[in-house]
């Protein structure tokens, strides 16, 4: 017979979490080195629970459990390090990661670097005025991680090189695909390009270039599927124009 394994002290961020039975939950984690996971976290709804108050979002945890691949029964947590103080406005956006990982990543597929990833975009969303810049970087290197990232940085036929005065047509599934005309429809910058790539998207131009080319390929990521955060922050969006 197989002894149960065993994982102890397990860098880890909870992403969602579900009432299970009269007294448990059931924990969506990404972990550093289990990539993400689910574990049965049995008694943490009843009065005293010591696991409780560290099992929130945004929290780096160290989390411990038994059990064979997925679906393991939680033995014990605590913090690695002090909660990520994200500002209150950009608590949408930090959900907004935590959707893209739960419905991105297959589980149980160890990825350290969007683990390294989603922990710098948190840390990011401190500050509001890094807000955007930090989405951007993390959908760009996730869709790397998960093997659906572009180059933006040379045309996908012929491998020539973007050049930042001219402009470009970019397809979300096969990336850079021809030049284009200034001003035609969806045409790109190559400037803008060249700031996605290298990740400097240092002005507002190569930010709204950068959202609309990385929506793109995590829409046909997603394959249909909505994001919840999207359709919230649309409504709320909404709310806000009727007030004015």
């Amino acid at each position: 017979m197989t002894a149960a394994r065993r994982v102890l002290l397990e860098p880890s961020f909870l992403l969602h979490q579900r009432d299970w039975r009269d007294s448990s939950r059931i924990l969506e984690l990404l972990t550093r080195d289990h990539g993400r996971i689910a574990l049965f976290a049995k008694g943490v709804r009843r009065a005293g629970s010591r696991a409780a108050p560290l099992l929130q979002p945004f929290v780096p945890l160290l989390v411990s459990w038994t059990g064979s691949g997925d679906g393991g029964t939680l033995t014990g947590v605590e913090l690695a390090a002090p909660p990520v103080p994200v500002a209150p406005g950009c608590l949408m956006s930090g959900f907004y990661l935590n959707e893209l990982v739960l419905k991105l990543i297959e589980r149980v597929d160890p990825h350290p670097d969007i683990y390294e990833a989603y922990a710098l975009a948190l840390t990011a969303l401190a500050t509001p005025a890094a807000e955007a810049r930090a989405l951007r970087l993390f959908e760009k290197r996730l869709l790397e991680a998960l093997g659906l990232g572009m180059d933006y940085s040379h045309l996908a036929a012929d491998g020539a090189r973007v050049e930042s005065s001219r402009y470009y047509h970019v397809d979300a599934g096969r990336g850079v695909v021809g030049e284009a005309p200034a001003g035609a429809p969806g045409a790109v910058r190559g400037a803008e390009l060249l700031a996605l790539a290298g990740e400097s998207l240092a002005d507002d131009a190569s930010l709204a270039s950068a959202r609309r080319l990385l929506g793109a390929a995590i829409a046909a990521a997603l394959d249909g599927r909505e994001l919840a955060t999207r359709k919230v922050a649309r409504a709320v969006r909404g709310l806000r124009t009727e007030e004015r």
